[in-house]
């Protein structure tokens, strides 16, 4: 990484540490964090390596005439971060190419590598029509043959290029989304969400009070499917950060929200306290928790979220198949002690943000195998449109809606427990 000498440091400190966060997912497999930077910085320096993630295939399109071999991987990953700020995000060429040298310095390689740096970005610079004929980053081939099995190529190739487009702001609200609609210059989507372009979620009017959380249109849908009705005892397992939960309080419903993980806990009963939504929290593991059947459960399962690849760019860089079976068993396990905790006659609500069938439907068809009399229920949701369903099941993609902006990839299913 770049020393933090005054050679090698960059006006604009957000983009070494964008760099390095790049680094992290290009060379060590790392998710995308925050790490290393002041506030202020980090918003930036995760905004810009996000944007180089999503512009990968096109920054190396505008490189590659260039180059005339694939440099190292760190200054592969400066040169894509550069051109990417360049092309898609309009920053002034001479700033970003002045950065670039100085953080290049820093590089194996030193003088030799930057000016080298220097002499690329500044041809690249003038790349438009390499950047804007080349198509978005395709998915790694494990997951494109899935995807392109369940949703056919035409829209495979659409999902790509929602996933490169980044995702807008979702909000639900506790009440009134039409009222916060107007408040806040957003639109009021069919399904009920408020959409934003984006903005600094903590200075918006009604976050302080609690009037709304930040959730994905498509997040916001599974715990609709549930009905939760007033009085109604419903459990959300795998609850953290707490945006159905706060959905499924709103309703009326007593609700338990249930979470493995300590960390991720607390910012559930942060969300609460601050949205002045009760519900009971318990930090256990679903597999090992004891309890009186519920009216309802909702699930939420633990996935490959690849149907969140819009939102986290990095995933196919640091996820590959081996994990599906894992998820797989954890996901089947997980549907076994959600039915115990159902009572009779009871709903399940069982959610992936994933687009593959092998989370998803083969998921239901085997636990309808092993728990006979269990069936789907088909739900109809306002707003929802007949080609998100099949089968009784919900199944959202990103290129959805794509002139609103897209939503996240979702399967969802409600059962009833004989």
């Amino acid at each position: 990484m770049a020393r933090s000498d005054p050679e090698t440091a960059p006006k604009d400190p957000a983009r070494a540490h964008a760099l390095a966060l790049l680094r992290g997912v290009l060379e060590e497999g790392r998710s995308l964090g925050e790490r290393g930077a002041t506030p202020g910085e980090a918003a930036r320096a995760r905004r810009l390596a996000l944007s180089a993630l999503r512009h990968r295939s096109r920054a190396e399109a505008a490189l590659g005439p260039h180059l005339s071999r694939r440099p190292a991987a760190a200054v592969q990953a400066l040169l894509v971060l550069a051109v990417a700020e360049m092309l898609a995000e309009g920053a002034p060429a001479h700033a970003v190419v002045s950065d670039a040298v100085a953080l290049a310095r820093g590089l194996p390689g030193g003088g030799r590598v930057s000016g080298m740096v220097n002499a690329v970005l500044r041809r690249a610079a003038e790349g438009r029509a390499a950047w804007d004929a080349a198509a978005p980053p395709r998915m790694p081939g494990w997951l494109r043959g899935r995807v392109s099995g369940a949703f056919g190529g035409a829209r495979t190739a659409a999902i790509e290029a929602a996933q490169e487009a980044g995702a807008p702001l979702d909000l639900t609200a506790a009440r009134d989304a039409a009222g916060w609609a107007d408040r806040l210059g957003g639109t009021l989507l069919p399904t009920g969400s408020v959409r934003l372009p984006g903005g600094h979620v903590s200075q918006m009017a009604g976050h302080a009070e609690g009037a709304w959380w930040v959730q994905d249109a498509a997040a916001a849908l599974p715990a609709r499917m549930v009905g939760a009705r007033p009085g109604e005892r419903v459990l959300d397992l795998c609850a953290a950060p707490g945006g159905k939960a706060m959905q499924l309080a709103a309703a009326g419903a007593r609700v338990t929200a249930l979470d493995a993980s300590e960390v991720r806990t607390q910012r559930l009963r942060e969300n609460l306290a601050r949205t002045g939504l009760p519900a009971e929290v318990v930090v256990a593991d679903a597999l090992d928790w004891e309890a009186e059947p519920f009216d309802a459960v909702l699930l939420d399962a633990p996935c490959s979220a690849t149907g969140t690849i819009r939102r986290h760019p990095e995933l196919p860089l640091i996820r590959g198949k081996e994990a599906l079976a894992e998820l797989a068993a954890i996901q089947d396990a997980l549907i076994d002690r959600a039915v115990a905790l159902t009572r009779p006659g009871g709903r399940l609500v069982y959610a992936v943000c994933s687009l593959l069938p092998e989370e998803g439907a083969n998921r239901i068809a085997s636990a309808m195998e092993r728990h006979p009399g269990l069936v789907v229920e088909p739900a109809t949701l306002a707003g929802t449109e007949p080609g998100w369903w099949r089968d009784g099941a919900l199944r959202t993609a990103p290129d959805l809606w794509a002139d609103r902006g897209g939503m996240d990839g979702f399967f969802a299913v409600s059962l009833r427990r004989p």
